[in-house]
C-alpha cells in the first residue's frame, strides 16, 4: 500500500508539472487546458481550480461508463489542480522564446504526462477523472488506449476552442502524441491500462 501511495502521489506531481510545461511552451495548450482556459473566460478562477471543477463532472460521467471512483480518483481531481497552480507560480520554470526551445518544452511535457499516467494508474487506487473516462471508453469500445485518448483529446480541444480557449500548433501535436506517449510508457513497463483493477471507494484493501 505504501508503494501504491508513492506511485499515486508521484504520478500526480508529474502530471501537474507536465501540464504546466505544455502551457508555458506557448505553442498552444493541451486539449483539456484549452477547455479549462476557455471556461476561465467566463468565471474568475485559476487554471487549477477549473481543472478541479471539471474533474468532478468527468468523475460523474465515468461512473455512468462503469468506472467507479477510487481514492486515487479523488486525489487526482484535487492534487493535480493544486500542483498546476503551484507550478504555474514557480519562477524557476522558464518561458521559452525560441521555437525550438518551445517545442522541446512541449514534447518534454507530453513525455512527462505519459509517465505520470503510468505511475498513478498503476497505483490501482482509482484512475483520475479524465483517465477514468478514458478507461471506461476503452471497455465500451474495445479500442486501444492511444485511439480512445486521441478521440477524447480532439473532442475536448474543439469544445474549448468554441469557448475561446487558446489553440495552436502545440494543441494539434498533443492531440496526436499524448495517447501514444501513454501507450509507450505502459508498453515499456509491460502493462496495459485496461488490465489494472482499481479499488473503488466502497471497497477496502486487505493487503
Amino acid at each position: 500500500m505504501i508503494r501504491r501511495i508513492i506511485f499515486l502521489l508521484w504520478g500526480l506531481l508529474l502530471f501537474g508539472f507536465g501540464i504546466v510545461m505544455t502551457v508555458k511552451s506557448n505553442l498552444g495548450t493541451a486539449p483539456w487546458d484549452v477547455l479549462h482556459l476557455g471556461i476561465i473566460n467566463y468565471i474568475s478562477l485559476t487554471l487549477g481550480q477549473v481543472s478541479q471543477l471539471t474533474g468532478i463532472l468527468v468523475i460523474i460521467s465515468s461512473w455512468f461508463l462503469g468506472v467507479k471512483p477510487g481514492w486515487g480518483t479523488i486525489a487526482n481531481m484535487y492534487f493535480i489542480g493544486l500542483f498546476i497552480d503551484v507550478f504555474m507560480d514557480c519562477q524557476w520554470i522558464p518561458v521559452p522564446n525560441q521555437w525550438y526551445s518551445q517545442l522541446t518544452m512541449l514534447l518534454g511535457g507530453i513525455w512527462v504526462i505519459g509517465w505520470a499516467s503510468f505511475f498513478y494508474l498503476s497505483a490501482a487506487l482509482g484512475a483520475g477523472p479524465r483517465d477514468s473516462f478514458m478507461v471506461g471508453s476503452i471497455h465500451k469500445t474495445g479500442w486501444p488506449v492511444w485511439k480512445v485518448r486521441t478521440v477524447i483529446e480532439a473532442s475536448v480541444a474543439t469544445a474549448g476552442y468554441f469557448l475561446g480557449g487558446p489553440v495552436g500548433v502545440g494543441t494539434v501535436i498533443i492531440v496526436f502524441t499524448l495517447g501514444p506517449s501513454i501507450q509507450w510508457a505502459f508498453t515499456i513497463m509491460g502493462r496495459r491500462a485496461q488490465d489494472i483493477k482499481h479499488v473503488p471507494l466502497t471497497m477496502r484493501d486487505n493487503n
